[in-house]
This record gives structure tokens, C-alpha cells and sequence, in this order.
């Protein structure tokens, strides 16, 4: 239940916000005030149509379901590539720019390795069972996404592995390597990438000169200064009639500031967090490693996202086209968030009803630590009852 408020504050929120946001851009681009407001309420049922039918389908059937979709996903990817239209420089979207599969394979991408790591749990610690076929999956859902080219999605699906990896009781050794790759691979990227160049030159005189940022982060600022502690009131945004760029998706988080203020912002970062640690406490009650993993890398995808956004227009992260989960315009995105929220409920309805081995059981108890406490190896040693050690103590 607690869950359940959270997440309905934020659609409310977040359907407030982008009617404030979207009614002159959809004007100017759409010729009709509420033609991105009525879209977004379209996908909303579609996304909750799919959050109902999936709290309702016990999770452990994905074990037999992850292949084929993942399947799925590559070939929207790789429609995406040969067949999509160049929007914005990128190609990233199918069906008239309705459908981004790049949001699909995020959540496909966790499924998959969420069903592939519990699969594997006795065996991570081999490198040709770990770190390398890691390596493979997420290079090629990552590489694709990244043809688009879609720096930002590319990077989540890469983070989203690696934590789970860690989550799931991978090697410290082979984590480490695999840092060490995502940053040679990150620093290759930003060499060969002109994008990515000029979006890390402008995080870096932003860093060191906030009047030096990119026209997008200097008007973002500009929208949370005028916003002050209280705000100008839900409607009266400035900025976003005076040039701040695509109101309704990546800059909704500034609007939101300007119009709510320090306040209203605020207290959707702890929108965010409370629907996190709730996700987190799911995930600690889950029956089984599997659970665990999909629980934990399902709502640490929704803040991830929430953070890079918000992180992004205040100038702590260099450019990144992620949406703010709920609140940015986007059918994409809300579906699959929504739909992984259904999951997210399937595995706390189901919390306490399966018997887990002892041995499934001291990998689960390392991740639903988060693997912290006395380190791993403490935390994942078996657990005997009371009576047993007396009965070895007898003997």
C-alpha cells in the first residue's frame, strides 16, 4: 500500500506538471494545447492496463519468458536502425515516433539478467560464466542502443548489469575489471563520439563557470531561480515560453522547480526516494533470489533515471536525454515504467510464500543485505539453527 500511494502522487504529479508544461509547446508544434497532455493520458492507461496484468503474473514465469523477449527487443533495435526516421539527429523511435524500443530493452535487458544471474548464481565466480557472457549481453543491447545514437540509455543498461552483478554475489576482482572496461569504453566513447564531446566540454565549463554551461543548463538555472523557495504558481512558468528547450520531457524538471519552487522540488526528490527504499524493503522480503534481483534492479532503474534527469538540470551531470519517470512526456517510457511496477507488486504480493534452500538462501541473504554489514563472506556463510550447534556441542 504504501507503494501504491507513491506511485499514484507521482502520476498525479506528474499529469499536473506536463499539462502546466506542454500547452504552448503542443501549440507551437501540434497546433492543439492539449495534444501532448491527451497522448500522455492515452499511454497512461496502456501502462496501467499493463502494470494490472502483470502484478497479477507470478514473476518466476519470466524464467521461460526473457529469451524470446529479449529476442524481440534486438529486432526493434535493429528496425530502429534501418528503418526509423532521423529525428533530432538520432534514431531512436518505430510507428511515427510513438514507440522508442530503446526504453523496452531497459527493462528487458534487467528481466533478462535478473532470470540469467539467478540462473548462474553457483557458477559467477568462473570468468566464462560471470564477468565475460556479461560482457556480451550488455554489449550487444548496449551497442545497439547506442547506433542510434542514445548515449545516456546505452550508459543506464551498462550501470543497471553491473549493479546487479554486484547485487547477485559476482566476484569483487571480476567487478573491478569490469569498472575498469566501462571507463576505458566511456573514454573511448566520448573520443570518437562528437556528441559526447561536446557534452562533456559543457559540463566542464559549467563545473567551473555556471555562466559557462550549455544554453540548456543556463536556462534551466535561470527557471530555479525565478522559482525562489515557494514558486510562481502551477501555470506561470516563464521560462518555458521564452526558450527553454522541450518544456515537456527533459527540461519538465526545471518547470516543475519554477513553478512549485525549492519546496515542490524537494519534495519530489522524496517522492522519488520513498518510492525507492520501498522497492528495496520488497525486494529484502522477496521469496527468493530471484526476486531479490528483479525487485532491486526494477526500482533502481526508476531512480536512476529520476536522478540522471534531475542531476542534469542542475549542472551535476553532463547532458543526458533521460525522462523523469511519471512526469516527462513520453509513452515509451511511462508504459515500461508502469509495467515494471506491476512486477515490482507481483513479487511483494508473493512475499513470504515460497521455502528457499539453504543453499539459494545464503545468496539471497548476501543480496538482501546489498552486501554490506561484515563483507561477503560473512554474510553469505550458512546459517544453522540454535538447537543444531548444541547438538554439536554435545557431540
Amino acid at each position: 500500500m504504501p507503494l501504491l500511494v507513491a506511485v499514484v502522487a507521482l502520476v498525479v504529479f506528474g499529469l499536473a506538471m506536463l499539462y502546466s508544461a506542454s500547452w504552448d509547446f503542443s501549440y507551437a508544434a501540434f497546433g492543439d494545447k492539449m495534444y501532448l497532455f491527451n497522448r500522455q493520458v492515452m499511454w497512461l492507461g496502456l501502462g496501467l492496463m499493463a502494470a494490472t496484468v502483470l502484478a497479477f503474473f507470478d514473476y518466476h514465469h519470466w524464467r521461460r519468458l526473457v529469451v524470446p523477449a529479449m529476442a524481440v527487443t534486438v529486432l526493434l533495435l535493429l528496425v530502429v536502425l534501418v528503418m526509423s526516421e532521423v529525428r533530432f539527429n538520432a534514431k531512436r523511435a518505430v510507428l511515427d515516433g510513438s514507440v522508442q524500443p530503446s526504453e523496452l530493452a531497459k527493462l528487458v535487458s534487467i528481466l533478462y539478467l535478473a532470470v540469467w544471474l539467478y540462473a548462474k548464481r553457483q557458477m559467477l565466480q568462473d570468468l566464462s560464466f560471470g564477468l565475460i557472457p556479461l560482457g556480451v549481453i550488455l554489449g550487444v543491447v548496449g551497442g545497439l542502443i547506442y547506433q542510434q545514437p542514445d548515449l545516456s540509455a546505452a550508459a543506464t543498461v551498462l550501470m543497471l548489469g553491473g549493479l546487479l552483478f554486484f547485487l547477485a554475489g559476482g566476484d569483487i576482482k571480476q567487478i573491478s575489471v569490469l569498472l575498469v572496461i566501462a571507463v576505458i569504453a566511456a573514454w573511448l566513447v566520448v573520443s570518437v563520439s562528437l556528441t559526447g564531446q561536446e557534452r562533456v566540454t559543457d559540463f566542464v565549463a559549467g563545473i567551473k563557470d555556471p555562466l559557462q554551461a550549455s544554453y540548456h543548463v543556463r536556462r534551466s538555472f535561470e527557471a530555479i531561480v525565478n522559482g525562489g523557495w515557494f514558486g510562481m504558481g502551477i501555470g506561470n512558468s516563464l521560462s518555458k515560453v521564452t526558450g527553454l528547450p522541450v518544456p515537456p520531457t527533459d527540461s519538465i524538471f526545471a518547470v516543475v522547480v519554477e513553478e512549485l519552487g525549492w519546496f515542490g522540488g524537494v519534495s519530489l526528490v522524496g517522492l522519488y526516494g520513498f518510492l525507492v527504499w520501498r522497492g528495496l524493503v520488497i525486494a529484502r522480503r522477496a521469496p527468493d533470489m530471484l526476486g531479490t534481483l528483479l525487485a532491486s534492479g526494477l526500482v533502481m532503474w526508476i531512480g536512476l533515471e529520476a536522478l540522471i534527469n534531475m542531476a542534469v538540470m542542475v549542472g551535476l551531470l553532463p547532458f543526458a536525454g533521460n525522462a523523469l519517470p511519471f512526469v516527462s512526456s513520453g509513452g515509451s517510457n511511462l508504459v515500461t515504467t508502469l509495467a515494471a511496477l506491476g512486477i515490482l507488486f507481483n513479487i511483494s504480493r508473493q512475499a513470504g510464500e515460497a521455502t528457499v534452500t539453504d543453499e539459494e538462501w545464503r545468496s539471497y541473504s548476501a543480496v538482501a543485505n546489498l552486501r554490506w554489514g561484515n563483507g561477503r563472506r560473512s554474510i553469505s556463510r550458512s546459517r544453522r539453527s540454535r538447537s543444531a550447534e548444541e547438538q554439536t556441542s554435545r557431540r
